[in-house]
């Protein structure tokens, strides 16, 4: 039986009703085709029915609406709610990946469309796998909300030929680092951004939102609860820190105290601020960063202003690879720690240390020995 749902018209002396038919309106609502029937209701239920078929198979008129209108759409909604830096990486690949599908209407693309945004960009594969990513979750969101069919996952996703990525390397300091940050003349503010990172194994966002209040000298610990954050190139302190487990209390160990402790006693604030006491924003974490690093290299005889020029021998150094460094020197500590409390003390799953630890565990492997005592 026809549901009592439908509005009889008594003027137009027919059943009418409104049905929506896959696309949107430019203001982002439903857009809804009227559909009537001068025999009955009946009737009408069959149109219904029949007509919501034909969306499903994409027989409905297509929307109109462009990838660039819509993918904008899908990042303004979707990504609402998420962090900061996600959003700004969305927002990056809109601007940068897919110049030439914007203006095709999203019910027209097609397997070679995205083809054609990962050749444009062949030459980088790292940027090829987030423009993937990226086309994939907006493609999703268009079936979702009836603007392409169900069999648009199969038809443009699907034997997509993307260039070979090769993840590059997390790497350790070198000798000549940890000798450059032993030995380098940094000012008390640098000297305690280095030292926090180094034995520490903090994130620099975390760093940057730290104040004197989060230093308990008296059990040598440090407490992480929050984190710096820059977007659109405007600083703010999110009270979280990157990820679930990054609420935490690290160790401080004795021979970083006199390298921190002075400073962060002459602070009332932010410790690591811009000038003015304000919030360091991401031009000057930059020139904060990039004076220390000049000052590292001078500690190993670097010349800044020598003629001719010269190579800088520390090249390259961020302030990860400082956390990665620390992650990996507690490595070499197992079985006195173990990778759950490396973890732990890192804000991070027991997965990424765990790939450290086997890596180290692989240089020290000798297989030709160990088979040989096996059958010796």
């Amino acid at each position: 039986m026809a549901k009592a749902k439908y509005t009889y018209n008594k003027k137009r002396k027919e059943w009418v009703t409104l049905v929506y038919d896959g696309t949107l309106n430019p203001d982002g609502s439903k857009h809804r085709k009227q559909l009537s029937s001068k025999k009955s209701s009946a009737d009408l239920e069959r149109k219904v029915i029949a007509f919501k078929l034909d969306i499903e198979n994409n027989a409905a008129a297509p929307s109109t609406i462009t990838f660039g209108e819509y993918a904008q759409r899908w990042l303004e909604t979707s990504k609402a709610t998420r962090e900061l830096n996600t959003k700004r990486f969305y927002e990056t690949v809109l601007r940068s990946c897919f110049n030439s599908i914007n203006d095709i209407q999203v019910s027209k693309l097609t397997h070679s469309h995205f083809q054609m945004c990962i050749n444009e960009k062949a030459d980088h594969p790292r940027t090829c796998q987030t423009l993937s990513l990226t086309f994939k979750q907006i493609i999703k969101s268009a079936v979702r909300d009836h603007l392409l069919p169900r069999t648009a996952l199969e038809d443009i996703l699907e034997d997509i030929s993307l260039p070979k990525y090769v993840k590059p390397q997390k790497r350790a300091l070198t000798d000549l680092e940890k000798e450059a940050i032993r030995n380098a003349d940094l000012e008390p503010k640098k000297r305690a951004f280095i030292a926090l990172l180094y034995y520490c194994g903090i994130r620099k966002g975390e760093a940057l939102a730290l104040t004197p209040r989060d230093f308990d000298w008296e059990n040598k610990t440090l407490s992480i609860s929050k984190s710096w954050v820059s977007y659109h190139r405007i600083p703010s302190i999110k009270p979280y820190p990157k990820s679930d487990n990054g609420i935490r209390v690290v160790p401080i160990p004795d021979v970083a105290i006199p390298q921190i402790k002075p400073y962060v006693d002459s602070c009332d604030n932010y410790i690591f601020h811009a000038i003015g006491k304000e919030l360091m924003n991401p031009d000057s974490y930059k020139r904060m960063w990039e004076s220390i690093l000049t000052r590292l290299n001078m500690a190993v005889g670097y010349t800044p202003h020598s003629i001719p020029k010269m190579d800088r021998p520390i090249d390259g150094l961020t302030a990860h690879i400082l956390r990665h460094n620390y992650c990996t020197e507690l490595c070499y500590q197992v079985p006195l720690i173990s990778t759950k409390k490396i973890a732990q003390l890192l804000g991070d799953d027991e997965k990424m240390v765990l790939e450290v630890y086997s890596h180290i565990v692989e240089d020290k492997e000798q297989p030709a020995l160990a088979i040989n005592n096996i059958f010796s």
